[in-house]
């Protein structure tokens, strides 16, 4: 199976694409999660819908807004809330975990297998086989 993180933006514009994503295809969500950071003393969070895998194919993606959204246990907003109504529409709940910033890490792609690796050991994803 290949998991892999499609980045759609920060979470300005493009989360709207990111609400499409769940509303269109909500019979493959499989989870929302809200990955809570820091980065240079500033409080944020990444929100990710992951979808069930392709049948045939085994293709697991994971489409993310990047580390943009102000971290809502600090400062309310819209853009939160809108993730929260898309969780109500699909009636699944929002995993929230913290996790390390993406500027800590040399790569994006390193970033994002060190994520992978958080949600398989937590059992967010399916293991590899």
């Amino acid at each position: 199976m290949i998991q892999r993180f499609i980045e759609l933006g920060q979470g300005y514009s493009d989360i709207y694409e990111l609400l499409e994503v769940g509303r269109n295809q909500k019979h493959r969500v499989a989870r929302l999660l809200s990955l809570h950071t820091t980065i240079n003393d500033k409080k944020v969070t990444s929100l990710v819908i992951v979808m069930h895998p392709t049948d045939p194919g085994k293709f697991q993606p994971l489409y993310i807004c990047r580390e943009g959204i102000p971290n809502p246990h600090v400062t309310v907003n819209k853009r939160y809330e809108l993730f929260e109504k898309l969780a109500e529409e699909l009636d699944k709940s929002i995993i929230e975990i913290d996790v390390k910033s993406s500027v800590l890490f040399a790569e994006i792609e390193l970033y994002y297998q060190h994520l992978i690796g958080i949600l398989r050991m937590n059992r967010y994803l399916p293991p590899l086989g």
